[in-house]
């Protein structure tokens, strides 16, 4: 079997070492993070072929990291693995975009059966995505306009290039148009940093956003100010 990677995001340590001895044994490397903000770090810098990903975990939760990988990567594979296992969180997983489910307790030899389905679907769609163009991933609003293939933002002062972290947070505010969303969340989801960071953090990308897309910053159209809440794009 192909070394493929696979992250174990696991807060209980007797049942990561359990899940990480079973897939070692199948072949599979193994990576394994206890917290939501250890598991997107990893995510980022690992690059594993498939994730196992606990709902509850201690900071930034099990679907909030969902959330935040779905942001740049749709089709990596993730088969959660949870207590919580009522129907509407089952819904709440696959809505976010979840390619597999599993209560616990499991099973050993279905959980082994269903990663190795999840990698063999993934080969087949790289196989397929191979021989087909790239789809342009681009965004418009208003007369700015956003592509994410090539870093780059087309608007009112020219073409400007974008950073990874600017990149982030334009796909999550795109993704929740029309939602305030808190600085918390927008730490925890855009990057996978403590809601304890200091908010100036935040609130400087926004000034940075204005700046870029907007014809008058300091009254804002698209990127707007929520009173005690935080932020909302508003297109």
């Amino acid at each position: 079997m192909s070394s493929k990677r696979i992250l174990v995001v696991e807060d209980e340590r007797h049942i990561a070492e359990g899940i990480s001895l079973n897939l070692q044994l199948q072949g599979y490397e193994v990576q394994i993070a206890e917290t939501g903000t250890a598991g997107l770090n990893a995510w980022k810098q690992w690059q594993p072929d498939l994730i196992v990903l606990d709902i509850m975990l201690p900071g930034v939760d099990g679907i909030s990291v969902l959330k935040s990988i779905r942001l740049e990567d749709e089709r990596l594979p993730i088969l959660i693995l949870s207590a919580k296992n009522t129907a509407e969180d089952r819904v709440k997983g696959l809505a976010y975009g979840v390619d597999d489910y599993l209560s616990k307790p499991f099973d050993l030899d279905e959980f082994l059966l269903r990663v190795e389905r999840l990698l063999k679907r993934d080969g087949w769609i790289k196989e397929e995505s191979a021989t087909e163009p790239a789809p342009s991933d681009e965004y418009s609003f208003g007369e700015n306009r956003i592509d994410f293939t090539n870093a780059m933002a087309v608007c009112k002062n020219g073409e400007v290039t974008l950073t990874e972290q600017e990149m982030r947070l334009l796909r999550l505010f795109i993704a929740n148009r029309g939602k305030a969303l808190t600085r918390g969340e927008i730490l925890e989801l855009a990057w996978g940093f403590s809601k304890s960071l200091s908010t100036r953090t935040v609130d400087n990308f926004l000034v940075r956003f204005r700046k870029y897309f907007e014809e008058d910053p300091k009254k804002p159209v698209y990127f707007k100010s929520r009173r005690s809440v935080g932020y909302v794009f508003d297109h």
